[in-house]
């Protein structure tokens, strides 16, 4: 393995130690032990879930291409997870808001344990299926445990500041180190001890059944609207006036959207564009970099958000320039480099230089997730919550599919320069997102209620 692989990591490495061990009493929020256990419970759960999650996420488009299948058959394979996803995204979060958080973080656990097994066929219908299952998961995934984490913490009566502790943790640890591990442990199963690419899915299998164990013995039931009478269509309806009459939540869906509209074609893009003569790159320990690269994100975010002064409108325009300016590396080195026709090999220059700007754009993750779970806190209502949150994953997921089905026809510096529009779009969405907040503020400090002086004494007796 060349010795980049490793200076990028360690590199990545230091900082990210660096920037956790030197945080101070000013970074930090004053909690409870209370607040701290059901944190660590949260963070634990979460962990293994993702865990069940990132050990496939490297090995997906490889498991499929040793399959002999080729670039578009695996696009339509990806396609039917987003369009499953899309589908019947917005049912099972308004069931989840209706039938219970939990009951929903369980049915994701055995969802995704079921589209882990279809893994081993090599049958294109079985694994169609199994991206089906993986598409209702990933809606579960991304709607039902944040869920739960909210209308719980504000059912204990915590600190609505605090959340901002647990989606920063949950995030470092979940999406960061446990990340890391899950892609080195990848790379163990398949490239060391040579069990082949099936084997990262079957250890998947084993962590979610594991984390459903956990969620059965200690977590409670919560639910966005306990209405018994009230139908599907009802809590669609309401979702959909909960977004058009409040601009702040439309434009929080739109910005969602394409940005991880945008991860997600890089999710899919980042090994044929790393490899496109066919060169041996290292799997599991690139992927293990890229969370590397997020850990730093995130590292970063939870600074940022431990300052009650600093809000995290603000910071994310900055964050979404400089992840269009990432992708649009790859478009640049393709003008000023000339790229190799050789088949094999290691990695080529231009291939470095995209790592690293991959590695940037990651970096942007990390901060992303943590600041837009705390927005959507902020703005989105609780009764709905669920169901809102699948409904923003309707416009990424048609934009996903759309790229994907033409991924034949569209070189892949096209649709990474697409990418970068989008999120220059975005950066102008959370601007308007937070001069409307702003400006919303300063009404609510100007405005002064008659209560408020009634009881006092009068200035003149």
């Amino acid at each position: 393995m060349e010795i980049f692989y490793f200076l990028l990591f360690g590199a990545l490495a230091l900082v990210v130690a660096a920037l956790e061990l030197s945080k101070t009493g000013k970074d930090r929020i004053s909690t409870s032990p209370a607040f701290n256990a059901f944190k660590n419970n949260y963070i634990l759960v979460y962990s293994i879930m993702m865990a069940g999650d990132w050990l496939q996420g490297p090995y997906v488009y490889y498991l499929y291409s040793q399959y002999g299948f080729g670039k578009g058959e695996i696009g339509q394979l990806f396609i039917a997870g987003f369009g499953s996803s899309m589908v019947f995204g917005t049912i099972v979060g308004s069931l989840a808001d209706k039938q219970g958080r939990k009951r929903a973080c369980v049915t994701y656990c055995i969802t995704y344990i079921l589209s882990c097994i279809t893994k081993h066929s090599s049958e294109y219908k079985v694994l169609m299926l199994g991206r089906v299952l993986g598409g209702i998961a990933t809606s579960l995934l991304c709607s039902a445990f944040e869920s739960w984490l909210v209308a719980e913490h504000n059912k204990r009566g915590f600190d609505q500041k605090w959340l901002s502790i647990t989606f920063s943790k949950a995030i470092f640890v979940g999406n960061g180190l446990v990340a890391i591990v899950a892609g080195l442990v990848g790379n163990l199963l398949v490239h060391t001890l040579e069990f082949g690419p099936v084997a990262p899915f079957d250890a998947a299998g084993c962590f979610l059944a594991i984390g459903m164990v956990v969620i059965l013995a200690s977590w409670t039931e919560n639910y966005g609207d306990p209405s018994e009478n009230k139908s599907l269509f009802s809590q669609f309806k309401g979702a959909t006036m909960a977004i058009a009459s409040d601009e702040k939540i439309a434009l929080l869906g739109a910005i969602q959207s394409l940005f991880e509209g945008s991860m997600y074609i890089v999710v899919f893009l980042w090994t044929p564009a790393l490899s496109p003569n066919d060169e041996e790159i290292p799997h599991g320990f690139i992927f293990a970099t890229f969370m590397l690269a997020s850990m730093l994100g995130t590292s970063i975010a939870s600074r940022l958000m431990a300052h009650s002064s600093l809000k995290v409108e603000s910071y994310m325009e900055i964050v979404f320039v400089i992840s269009a300016a990432s992708l649009l590396l790859p478009v640049a080195i393709n003008f000023l480099v000339v790229p190799s026709g050789v088949k094999g090999g290691s990695i080529s220059l231009s291939g470095w230089i995209q790592l690293v700007g991959f590695c940037t754009f990651e970096a942007c993750v990390g901060v992303f997730w943590p600041s837009i779970m705390k927005m959507r806190s902020q703005y989105i209502p609780e009764e709905a919550r669920s169901t809102i949150m699948n409904f923003f994953r309707v416009p990424l997921n048609i934009f996903v599919c759309i790229v994907l089905y033409n991924v034949d026809a569209v070189p892949i510096t096209i649709m990474l320069g697409m990418c970068s529009i989008f999120l220059s779009i975005a950066a102008v969405l959370q601007r308007r997102l937070m001069m409307i907040g702003e400006s919303h503020r300063l009404k609510t400090e100007d405005w002064t209620p008659l209560d408020k002086y009634k009881d006092e004494e009068p200035l003149n007796p």
